[in-house]
C-alpha cells in the first residue's frame, strides 16, 4: 500500500515552485494533510481488515487443532473398543486410520493457518507502524501550520503598519505637519503683536484725550469769568 504517497509529493520541486511564487502555500498545505488524513483514514480501515483477518486465521487454526485432537480421541476410543471386544479389530484399524489420516490433514490445514497467521500479522503491524508514524507526522504538521498562520497573520499586521508608515515620510505628512506647525506660530505671533499694537494705540489715546481733557477744563473756566465780568449770566 502506497499510503505515504502525498508526503512525497509534499517533497517534489512542483510545491516549492508553488511556494516559492507564493501561490497560496496555506491553502496547499491544508489541502495536502487534509488529504494524508484520508490516507490515514484508508490506512487504519485496511489495519483494521487485517487484524480481522488475522483474528479469523488463528480462530480457523485453533479450531483445526481442536479438530484434530478429537479424531486422534475418536481413533484411540476405536481401538479402545476393539480390545474390549466391542468391535471387529480389522474394521477399528480401518477407522482409526481414516481418524489418524483426518488428524493429519486438519494439522497440515492447520499449520498452513499458522504460516498465514505469521504473514497477516506481520502485515498488521507493519502497517500499524506507517499509520503511527502518518499520524505524528499529520499532527506535526497541522501544529506547524498553525504557527506558520499565527506568523503570517502578525507579518501582513506589520508590513501594513510599516507600509502605512512608509507611506506617511514618502508622502511628506511630517514635513506638511512641521509647516503647519510653522504657520499656526507665525499666526499666533502675528495676533500677538496686533494685540500689543492696540494696547500701545489705547494708551497713546487715553494720553491724548487726558492732555486735551484738561485744556478743554480750562478754557471752560476762563470763558465763564468772561461772561461774569459782562454781565452774562
Amino acid at each position: 500500500m502506497n499510503i505515504f504517497k502525498r508526503l512525497l509529493r509534499i517533497g517534489q520541486a512542483e510545491i516549492h515552485s508553488a511556494v516559492d511564487k507564493m501561490e497560496d502555500p496555506i491553502k496547499m498545505t491544508d489541502q495536502g494533510i487534509r488529504e494524508m488524513r484520508e490516507d490515514l483514514d484508508k490506512a487504519l480501515q485496511a489495519s483494521a481488515q487485517i487484524r480481522a483477518l488475522a483474528i479469523r486465521t488463528r480462530n480457523d487454526k485453533s479450531k483445526k487443532e481442536l479438530e484434530a485432537s478429537d479424531y486422534e480421541k475418536k481413533a484411540i476410543l476405536i481401538l479402545t473398543k476393539a480390545q474390549k471386544g466391542e468391535l471387529e479389530m480389522s474394521q477399528a484399524e480401518r477407522l482409526a486410520k481414516e481418524a489418524l489420516t483426518l488428524k493429519e490433514n486438519l494439522l497440515i490445514e492447520a499449520n498452513a493457518l499458522s504460516e498465514q497467521l505469521v504473514v497477516h500479522e506481520k502485515s498488521a503491524d507493519d502497517i500499524q507502524k506507517n499509520v503511527d508514524i502518518l499520524r505524528f507526522n499529520i499532527t506535526k504538521w497541522e501544529n506547524e501550520l498553525k504557527t506558520l498562520k499565527s506568523r503570517i497573520k502578525v507579518s501582513h499586521a506589520t508590513k501594513e503598519v510599516n507600509k502605512q508608515m512608509a507611506q506617511i515620510d514618502s508622502n511628506s505628512t511630517i514635513s506638511m505637519l512641521e509647516r503647519m506647525k510653522e504657520k499656526v506660530e507665525e499666526e499666533e505671533a502675528l495676533a500677538q503683536a496686533y494685540g500689543e499694537m492696540a494696547k500701545k494705540t489705547k494708551s497713546v489715546d487715553d494720553e491724548i484725550n487726558k492732555v486735551i481733557g484738561d485744556e478743554a477744563s480750562s478754557v471752560n473756566q476762563e470763558l465763564d469769568e468772561i461772561k461774569k465780568k459782562l454781565g452774562i449770566s
